[in-house]
């Protein structure tokens, strides 16, 4: 009888196994809208977090790594899934979090002011994620708030570098998506990956991205494309989305590579663009 149960128990290891891998690890989506009333705003997130990972981690078998996805200006939180996808592929709790709202003032560039005038918009994009991160506490309790992935699009990408510079004990990677006004931090305590448009209405401000050497000392790997910086987003070609979650892919895989160490990333550049893809700067 027992060696029935057990046969049994290892069928349905076997049978659900074969369900998650047919599946391809089903991703399950969510978007929740919380409300912080000591600034009188809603915070809308998008969950993105693969099945069994959650299933593993409500039963305290793992805590869940978490990436935070920042947009960019005038993009909504929900044009990001590529990106999401492949963070909750990778067994990552992805959270992409809407930091404007209707009712904001538009973005402006004020030269002569920290970051051009844009330093109001970073410090209520890091309110915004404080807040969510503290609603999902409650929500998914078993996922690690304290090492953070940083992500982000355009003024996105400058809300990660600006959280990453002011929180540097929260977080172990930042991504971002043509970024243009927040230096990169070059101490090497996280990996830095960052994608570059060929765009010449998106110009990254002077001294944002370090040169190749600093690149290289710190760890930091710059990805010059050839892409628009619109096109990074749900809204661009599949073609560009493919190849930057390509590369992405990749540099997730090797994130256990200590910081300082060179991480080349040709992959699927390597035939398409005229540009170096390695720690190459503006």
């Amino acid at each position: 009888m027992k060696r029935g149960i057990t046969i049994l128990s290892l069928l349905c290891v076997l049978f659900a196994a074969g369900y998650f891998t047919a599946s391809k690890w089903a991703i399950r989506h969510e978007t929740l809208t919380f409300y912080d009333t000591a600034r009188n705003r809603p915070v809308q997130v998008d969950i993105a977090v693969r099945r069994d990972r959650e299933m593993q981690s409500a039963a305290g078998m793992l805590k869940l790594p978490v990436a935070i996805l920042n947009h960019g200006n005038t993009v909504k939180f929900t044009e990001y899934s590529f990106l999401a996808n492949l963070f909750a592929a990778r067994g990552y709790m992805a959270v992409s979090i809407q930091h404007d709202l209707a009712s904001d003032a538009p973005l402006v560039t004020n030269v002569g002011e920290p970051y051009v005038g844009r330093l109001p918009v970073y410090q209520r994009g890091i309110a915004n994620i404080n807040f969510a991160i503290d609603q999902l506490k409650t929500t998914q309790p078993n996922s690690d708030y304290d090492h953070l992935t940083m992500v982000g699009h355009s003024n996105g990408g400058d809300i990660s570098m600006y959280f990453a510079r002011t929180n540097p004990d929260r977080v172990t990677k930042v991504v971002t998506l043509d970024n243009l006004r927040v230096p990169f931090m070059i101490d090497g305590k996280f990996k830095i990956l960052s994608f570059r448009s060929k765009d010449p209405g998106f110009k990254p401000d002077p001294g944002v991205i370090p040169d190749t050497e600093i690149c290289q000392r710190a760890g930091i790997t710059v990805v010059n494309t050839g892409f628009q910086h619109g096109d990074m987003s749900d809204r661009g070609p599949a073609s560009v989305k493919t190849k930057i979650q390509g590369v992405l892919d990749k540099f997730l895989q090797d994130s256990d590579v200590a910081p300082g160490q060179s991480r080349q990333q040709p992959g699927p550049w390597a035939d398409a663009m005229p540009l170096s893809a390695h720690g190459r700067g503006h």
